[in-house]
Protein backbone atom coordinates (compact mmCIF):
# COMPACT_ATOMS: atom_id res chain seq x y z
CA UNK A 1 0.00 0.00 0.00
CA UNK A 2 2.85 2.32 1.01
CA UNK A 3 4.66 1.50 -2.12
CA UNK A 4 1.18 2.32 -4.63
CA UNK A 5 0.91 5.93 -2.01
CA UNK A 6 4.57 6.68 -3.40
CA UNK A 7 4.43 5.85 -7.19
CA UNK A 8 1.51 8.10 -7.80
CA UNK A 9 3.21 11.38 -7.36
CA UNK A 10 5.54 10.17 -9.50
CA UNK A 11 3.71 9.17 -12.02
CA UNK A 12 1.85 12.57 -12.50
CA UNK A 13 5.40 14.42 -12.08
CA UNK A 14 6.62 12.31 -15.14
CA UNK A 15 3.49 13.72 -16.96
CA UNK A 16 3.78 16.94 -16.24
CA UNK A 17 7.41 16.95 -17.36
CA UNK A 18 6.27 15.04 -20.09
CA UNK A 19 4.21 18.31 -21.38
CA UNK A 20 6.89 20.83 -21.09
CA UNK A 21 9.12 18.43 -23.52
CA UNK A 22 6.31 17.98 -25.84
CA UNK A 23 5.63 21.71 -26.48
CA UNK A 24 4.71 23.27 -22.65
CA UNK A 25 1.13 23.40 -23.32
CA UNK A 26 -0.54 22.81 -19.90
CA UNK A 27 -4.46 21.65 -19.13
CA UNK A 28 -6.75 24.22 -18.78
CA UNK A 29 -9.92 23.67 -16.38
CA UNK A 30 -11.66 21.17 -19.16
CA UNK A 31 -8.51 19.16 -18.86
CA UNK A 32 -7.77 19.95 -22.85
CA UNK A 33 -4.35 20.82 -23.48
CA UNK A 34 -4.10 24.83 -23.68
CA UNK A 35 -1.67 26.41 -26.43
CA UNK A 36 1.85 28.10 -24.94
CA UNK A 37 1.84 31.83 -25.01
CA UNK A 38 -1.89 31.92 -25.47
CA UNK A 39 -4.98 33.16 -23.33
CA UNK A 40 -8.22 34.27 -24.71
CA UNK A 41 -6.66 37.96 -23.90
CA UNK A 42 -3.24 38.00 -25.12
CA UNK A 43 -0.74 36.75 -26.97
CA UNK A 44 3.05 36.43 -25.48
CA UNK A 45 5.92 36.53 -27.49
CA UNK A 46 9.64 36.99 -26.16
CA UNK A 47 13.31 37.96 -26.91
CA UNK A 48 17.00 37.82 -25.74
CA UNK A 49 18.29 40.95 -26.95
CA UNK A 50 21.06 42.51 -26.49
CA UNK A 51 21.28 45.73 -24.31
CA UNK A 52 24.56 46.38 -22.85
CA UNK A 53 26.99 43.97 -24.90
CA UNK A 54 28.63 44.80 -27.98
CA UNK A 55 25.93 44.27 -30.60
CA UNK A 56 23.22 46.83 -28.40
CA UNK A 57 22.68 48.58 -31.31
CA UNK A 58 20.66 46.04 -33.01
CA UNK A 59 19.25 45.09 -29.42
CA UNK A 60 17.68 48.67 -28.66
CA UNK A 61 16.63 49.52 -32.24
CA UNK A 62 14.90 46.34 -32.97
CA UNK A 63 13.42 45.61 -29.83
CA UNK A 64 12.16 49.52 -29.54
CA UNK A 65 10.67 49.54 -32.95
CA UNK A 66 8.91 46.27 -32.27
CA UNK A 67 7.31 47.52 -29.17
CA UNK A 68 6.08 50.31 -31.53
CA UNK A 69 4.71 48.19 -34.13
CA UNK A 70 2.89 45.87 -31.33
CA UNK A 71 1.63 49.14 -29.64
CA UNK A 72 0.14 50.16 -33.06
CA UNK A 73 -1.93 46.50 -33.25
CA UNK A 74 -2.96 46.63 -29.47
CA UNK A 75 -4.50 49.99 -29.59
CA UNK A 76 -6.15 49.09 -32.36
CA UNK A 77 -7.81 46.64 -30.42
CA UNK A 78 -5.18 43.18 -30.71
CA UNK A 79 -5.22 40.58 -32.89
CA UNK A 80 -8.39 38.69 -32.89
CA UNK A 81 -9.31 40.06 -29.63
CA UNK A 82 -5.90 39.61 -28.26
CA UNK A 83 -3.58 41.64 -27.09
CA UNK A 84 0.17 41.08 -27.65
CA UNK A 85 2.46 40.89 -24.89
CA UNK A 86 6.11 41.26 -25.47
CA UNK A 87 8.87 40.02 -22.88
CA UNK A 88 12.75 41.12 -23.77
CA UNK A 89 15.31 39.63 -21.47
CA UNK A 90 18.74 41.45 -21.71
CA UNK A 91 21.69 38.81 -22.85
CA UNK A 92 24.26 41.29 -22.86
CA UNK A 93 25.40 39.00 -26.16
CA UNK A 94 27.05 36.16 -23.93
CA UNK A 95 25.90 32.78 -24.12
CA UNK A 96 25.03 32.02 -20.76
CA UNK A 97 22.80 34.72 -20.45
CA UNK A 98 21.44 33.95 -22.97
CA UNK A 99 20.57 30.25 -22.45
CA UNK A 100 19.59 31.78 -18.65
CA UNK A 101 16.99 34.05 -20.52
CA UNK A 102 15.58 31.61 -23.01
CA UNK A 103 14.46 28.78 -20.30
CA UNK A 104 13.50 32.19 -18.09
CA UNK A 105 11.20 32.79 -21.22
CA UNK A 106 10.12 28.90 -22.44
CA UNK A 107 9.59 28.04 -18.81
CA UNK A 108 7.86 31.18 -16.87
CA UNK A 109 6.50 33.40 -19.03
CA UNK A 110 5.35 30.25 -21.15
CA UNK A 111 5.90 32.51 -25.08
CA UNK A 112 4.12 31.46 -28.53
CA UNK A 113 7.77 32.14 -29.96
CA UNK A 114 11.27 34.09 -29.65
CA UNK A 115 11.61 37.26 -31.51
CA UNK A 116 14.43 39.55 -32.90
CA UNK A 117 16.67 36.98 -30.62
CA UNK A 118 20.49 38.80 -31.40
CA UNK A 119 23.70 36.79 -32.08
CA UNK A 120 24.81 34.11 -34.34
CA UNK A 121 26.18 32.04 -31.07
CA UNK A 122 23.20 33.04 -28.45
CA UNK A 123 20.85 31.44 -31.13
CA UNK A 124 22.79 28.19 -32.12
CA UNK A 125 22.80 27.86 -28.19
CA UNK A 126 19.31 28.76 -27.73
CA UNK A 127 17.63 26.74 -30.79
CA UNK A 128 17.58 22.71 -29.52
CA UNK A 129 15.67 24.23 -25.99
CA UNK A 130 13.09 26.14 -27.79
CA UNK A 131 12.57 23.77 -30.20
CA UNK A 132 12.45 20.82 -27.76
CA UNK A 133 10.01 23.15 -26.47
CA UNK A 134 8.01 23.40 -29.56
CA UNK A 135 8.70 27.61 -29.68
CA UNK A 136 9.42 29.22 -33.32
CA UNK A 137 12.56 31.49 -33.50
CA UNK A 138 11.32 34.10 -35.56
CA UNK A 139 13.59 36.53 -37.23
CA UNK A 140 16.62 36.53 -35.44
CA UNK A 141 19.13 39.04 -35.60
CA UNK A 142 21.53 37.04 -36.79
CA UNK A 143 22.76 35.89 -40.42
CA UNK A 144 24.33 33.01 -39.65
CA UNK A 145 23.30 30.05 -42.10
CA UNK A 146 21.93 27.86 -38.52
CA UNK A 147 19.31 30.59 -38.82
CA UNK A 148 17.58 28.64 -42.21
CA UNK A 149 19.73 25.47 -42.00
CA UNK A 150 19.12 22.88 -41.50
CA UNK A 151 15.83 23.52 -42.90
CA UNK A 152 13.60 23.39 -39.62
CA UNK A 153 9.89 24.03 -39.12
CA UNK A 154 10.39 26.61 -36.94
CA UNK A 155 13.21 28.59 -38.37
CA UNK A 156 12.27 31.42 -39.88
CA UNK A 157 14.76 34.58 -41.03
CA UNK A 158 13.63 38.07 -42.87
CA UNK A 159 17.18 39.16 -43.15
CA UNK A 160 20.09 38.27 -45.70
CA UNK A 161 22.47 35.17 -44.75
CA UNK A 162 26.11 36.28 -43.82
CA UNK A 163 27.60 33.85 -45.64
CA UNK A 164 25.56 34.45 -48.93
CA UNK A 165 26.80 38.41 -48.59
CA UNK A 166 30.13 37.55 -48.24
CA UNK A 167 30.29 35.07 -51.38
CA UNK A 168 27.95 38.17 -53.51
CA UNK A 169 30.93 40.74 -52.19
CA UNK A 170 33.72 38.32 -53.40
CA UNK A 171 32.27 38.02 -56.67
CA UNK A 172 31.13 41.62 -57.15
CA UNK A 173 34.22 43.37 -56.28
CA UNK A 174 36.46 40.52 -58.47
CA UNK A 175 33.99 41.21 -61.27
CA UNK A 176 32.89 44.42 -61.42
CA UNK A 177 35.35 46.29 -59.29
CA UNK A 178 38.42 44.26 -61.01
CA UNK A 179 39.78 43.27 -57.35
CA UNK A 180 42.40 40.38 -57.53
CA UNK A 181 44.11 39.51 -54.05
CA UNK A 182 41.27 38.73 -51.56
CA UNK A 183 41.81 38.63 -48.00
CA UNK A 184 39.80 38.08 -44.56
CA UNK A 185 39.97 39.53 -41.31
CA UNK A 186 37.06 38.06 -38.75
CA UNK A 187 36.11 37.49 -35.23
CA UNK A 188 36.63 33.77 -33.86
CA UNK A 189 33.15 33.09 -33.31
CA UNK A 190 30.53 30.89 -35.27
CA UNK A 191 29.71 34.53 -36.65
CA UNK A 192 33.05 34.60 -38.21
CA UNK A 193 33.23 31.63 -39.39
CA UNK A 194 30.61 32.15 -41.68
CA UNK A 195 32.15 35.08 -43.11
CA UNK A 196 35.51 32.96 -43.63
CA UNK A 197 34.04 29.57 -45.21
CA UNK A 198 31.67 32.27 -47.21
CA UNK A 199 35.01 34.33 -48.66
CA UNK A 200 36.81 31.12 -49.17
CA UNK A 201 34.37 28.93 -50.77
CA UNK A 202 33.55 31.85 -53.39
CA UNK A 203 37.44 32.28 -54.02
CA UNK A 204 37.75 28.46 -54.69
CA UNK A 205 34.80 28.70 -57.40
CA UNK A 206 36.42 32.11 -58.79
CA UNK A 207 39.69 30.15 -58.94
CA UNK A 208 41.16 33.10 -56.86
CA UNK A 209 43.11 32.62 -53.94
CA UNK A 210 42.87 34.18 -50.16
CA UNK A 211 46.34 35.93 -49.93
CA UNK A 212 46.07 36.16 -46.65
CA UNK A 213 43.37 35.42 -43.21
CA UNK A 214 43.38 36.96 -39.98
CA UNK A 215 41.11 36.15 -36.94
CA UNK A 216 40.77 37.87 -33.69
CA UNK A 217 39.00 37.26 -30.37
CA UNK A 218 35.89 39.48 -29.86
CA UNK A 219 37.24 41.66 -27.01
CA UNK A 220 40.78 41.98 -29.02
CA UNK A 221 41.56 45.89 -29.11
CA UNK A 222 45.01 45.93 -30.96
CA UNK A 223 45.28 45.32 -34.87
CA UNK A 224 48.16 46.90 -36.13
CA UNK A 225 50.17 43.07 -36.67
CA UNK A 226 46.75 42.16 -37.83
CA UNK A 227 46.86 44.91 -40.67
CA UNK A 228 51.10 44.68 -41.03
CA UNK A 229 50.53 40.98 -42.09
CA UNK A 230 47.15 41.97 -45.00
CA UNK A 231 49.24 44.81 -46.15
CA UNK A 232 52.02 42.87 -47.03
CA UNK A 233 50.24 40.06 -48.84
CA UNK A 234 49.26 43.28 -50.95
CA UNK A 235 45.48 42.38 -50.27
CA UNK A 236 42.98 44.93 -52.18
CA UNK A 237 39.83 43.37 -51.46
CA UNK A 238 39.57 42.51 -47.33
CA UNK A 239 36.39 40.70 -46.24
CA UNK A 240 35.36 41.58 -42.97
CA UNK A 241 33.42 39.35 -40.30
CA UNK A 242 33.22 42.19 -37.82
CA UNK A 243 30.91 44.06 -35.85
CA UNK A 244 30.75 47.73 -34.87
CA UNK A 245 33.77 48.06 -32.65
CA UNK A 246 36.03 46.07 -34.38
CA UNK A 247 35.20 47.00 -37.64
CA UNK A 248 36.16 50.79 -36.40
CA UNK A 249 39.47 49.53 -35.01
CA UNK A 250 40.16 47.74 -37.87
CA UNK A 251 39.54 50.68 -40.21
CA UNK A 252 41.25 52.98 -37.62
CA UNK A 253 44.77 50.66 -37.86
CA UNK A 254 44.43 50.98 -41.15
CA UNK A 255 44.57 54.67 -41.51
CA UNK A 256 47.10 55.36 -39.26
CA UNK A 257 49.56 52.82 -41.44
CA UNK A 258 48.55 54.89 -44.42
CA UNK A 259 47.03 52.01 -46.43
CA UNK A 260 44.91 52.85 -49.06
CA UNK A 261 43.62 51.38 -52.90
CA UNK A 262 42.34 48.40 -50.62
CA UNK A 263 38.52 47.75 -50.92
CA UNK A 264 37.07 47.05 -47.33
CA UNK A 265 33.95 45.09 -47.25
CA UNK A 266 31.54 44.46 -44.08
CA UNK A 267 28.05 43.04 -43.81
CA UNK A 268 24.60 43.39 -42.24
CA UNK A 269 26.28 42.63 -38.29
CA UNK A 270 28.81 45.89 -39.40
CA UNK A 271 26.75 48.52 -40.68
CA UNK A 272 25.55 51.20 -38.87
CA UNK A 273 26.09 55.15 -38.37
CA UNK A 274 28.35 55.07 -35.49
CA UNK A 275 30.76 53.15 -38.31
CA UNK A 276 29.89 56.42 -40.71
CA UNK A 277 30.65 59.17 -38.33
CA UNK A 278 34.25 57.92 -38.22
CA UNK A 279 36.46 59.43 -40.54
CA UNK A 280 38.34 56.27 -40.93
CA UNK A 281 34.70 54.73 -41.94
CA UNK A 282 35.35 56.81 -45.31
CA UNK A 283 34.70 54.47 -48.13
CA UNK A 284 33.99 51.10 -46.41
CA UNK A 285 31.22 49.01 -47.96
CA UNK A 286 28.53 46.75 -46.77
CA UNK A 287 26.42 44.59 -48.11
CA UNK A 288 22.93 44.42 -46.51
CA UNK A 289 19.42 43.75 -46.77
CA UNK A 290 18.09 47.11 -46.03
CA UNK A 291 19.69 50.27 -46.88
CA UNK A 292 19.78 53.19 -43.75
CA UNK A 293 16.93 56.18 -43.92
CA UNK A 294 18.22 59.68 -43.14
CA UNK A 295 16.04 62.35 -42.20
CA UNK A 296 16.51 64.33 -44.92
CA UNK A 297 15.73 61.38 -47.55
CA UNK A 298 12.37 61.39 -49.91
CA UNK A 299 10.51 59.05 -47.79
CA UNK A 300 6.60 57.99 -48.50
CA UNK A 301 4.00 59.26 -46.20
CA UNK A 302 3.45 55.86 -44.29
CA UNK A 303 7.63 55.72 -43.57
CA UNK A 304 7.58 59.32 -42.91
CA UNK A 305 4.96 58.75 -40.13
CA UNK A 306 6.74 55.71 -39.09
CA UNK A 307 10.00 58.13 -38.81
CA UNK A 308 8.23 60.73 -36.75
CA UNK A 309 6.44 58.23 -34.33
CA UNK A 310 9.38 56.67 -33.49
CA UNK A 311 11.27 59.88 -32.82
CA UNK A 312 8.27 60.83 -30.38
CA UNK A 313 8.15 57.60 -28.61
CA UNK A 314 12.46 57.10 -28.04
CA UNK A 315 13.68 60.60 -28.90
CA UNK A 316 15.93 59.50 -31.48
CA UNK A 317 16.36 58.44 -35.36
CA UNK A 318 15.60 55.02 -36.02
CA UNK A 319 18.68 52.97 -37.88
CA UNK A 320 18.59 50.20 -39.83
CA UNK A 321 17.85 47.73 -36.47
CA UNK A 322 14.73 49.85 -36.07
CA UNK A 323 13.95 49.07 -39.45
CA UNK A 324 14.43 45.54 -39.62
CA UNK A 325 12.58 45.41 -35.75
CA UNK A 326 9.49 47.04 -36.78
CA UNK A 327 9.43 44.99 -40.36
CA UNK A 328 9.43 41.79 -38.02
CA UNK A 329 6.83 42.42 -35.81
CA UNK A 330 4.96 43.55 -38.78
CA UNK A 331 5.25 40.18 -40.82
CA UNK A 332 4.18 38.68 -36.95
CA UNK A 333 1.20 40.59 -36.50
CA UNK A 334 0.48 39.43 -40.45
CA UNK A 335 0.60 35.76 -39.39
CA UNK A 336 -0.84 36.22 -36.18
CA UNK A 337 -3.77 37.38 -38.32
CA UNK A 338 -4.32 35.19 -41.12
CA UNK A 339 -3.59 31.96 -37.79
CA UNK A 340 -7.13 33.44 -37.16
CA UNK A 341 -8.47 33.05 -33.84
CA UNK A 342 -8.12 29.61 -32.75
CA UNK A 343 -4.26 30.19 -32.56
CA UNK A 344 -1.53 27.44 -32.15
CA UNK A 345 1.92 27.22 -32.97
CA UNK A 346 1.60 24.86 -36.02
CA UNK A 347 -1.04 27.56 -36.94
CA UNK A 348 1.26 30.65 -37.29
CA UNK A 349 3.91 28.75 -38.79
CA UNK A 350 1.32 27.62 -41.68
CA UNK A 351 0.69 31.41 -41.69
CA UNK A 352 4.12 32.64 -42.03
CA UNK A 353 4.45 30.15 -45.20
CA UNK A 354 1.32 31.80 -46.91
CA UNK A 355 3.36 35.22 -46.46
CA UNK A 356 4.45 35.41 -50.14
CA UNK A 357 3.96 38.42 -51.75
CA UNK A 358 5.08 40.80 -49.07
CA UNK A 359 6.46 44.36 -49.66
CA UNK A 360 7.45 46.67 -46.10
CA UNK A 361 6.92 50.12 -45.73
CA UNK A 362 10.32 50.76 -47.05
CA UNK A 363 9.91 49.16 -50.38
CA UNK A 364 11.74 45.75 -49.53
CA UNK A 365 10.60 42.20 -50.98
CA UNK A 366 10.09 39.21 -48.31
CA UNK A 367 8.59 36.11 -49.26
CA UNK A 368 8.04 32.77 -47.84
CA UNK A 369 6.84 29.22 -48.30
CA UNK A 370 6.23 25.56 -47.54
CA UNK A 371 9.77 24.77 -48.10
CA UNK A 372 11.29 28.23 -47.99
CA UNK A 373 11.64 29.69 -44.50
CA UNK A 374 14.71 32.46 -45.45
CA UNK A 375 12.46 35.38 -46.59
CA UNK A 376 15.33 37.36 -48.10
CA UNK A 377 17.62 36.16 -51.04
CA UNK A 378 19.33 39.63 -52.05
CA UNK A 379 21.28 41.56 -51.00
CA UNK A 380 21.51 45.92 -51.15
CA UNK A 381 25.64 47.19 -51.75
CA UNK A 382 26.25 50.48 -49.45
CA UNK A 383 29.17 52.76 -49.22
CA UNK A 384 30.38 55.46 -46.57
CA UNK A 385 30.61 58.44 -48.13
CA UNK A 386 31.11 61.70 -46.47
CA UNK A 387 29.72 60.44 -43.03
CA UNK A 388 26.59 58.92 -44.60
CA UNK A 389 25.73 55.61 -45.89
CA UNK A 390 24.65 55.58 -49.86
CA UNK A 391 23.43 52.42 -51.81
CA UNK A 392 25.18 51.78 -54.36
CA UNK A 393 23.38 48.95 -56.20
CA UNK A 394 20.32 46.68 -55.12
CA UNK A 395 19.35 43.06 -55.91
CA UNK A 396 23.12 41.79 -56.07
CA UNK A 397 23.39 37.73 -55.50
CA UNK A 398 25.92 35.40 -56.31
Amino acid sequence: MKTQQRAIPVFFLLCWLALLGCGGSTADSSGEAAQRGVTDTEIVLGSGSDFSGPTAIWGVGATNAARLRFAQANEAGGVWGRKIRYVVEDTSYQVPKAISAANKLINRDEVLALLLSVGTPLNNAVMPIQFEANVPNLFPISGGRQMVEPFHPLKFTQRGIYYDEVRASVKYFIEQQAKQTPCVIYQDTDYGAEIFAGAKDQAAVMAVPLAAVSSHKPTETEFTAAILRLKKANCDLVLMGTVHRDTILVLDAARKMGWEDVAWVGNNAAYAQVIADQESGQGYYSFVHMAKLYADDEMSPLVRTWWNSYIEEYGEEPGLAAMEGYRAADLTVLALQRAGRDLTTQGLVQALESITDYTDIFGYKVSFGPEKHNGATESVLSQVQQGRWVKLQQAITY
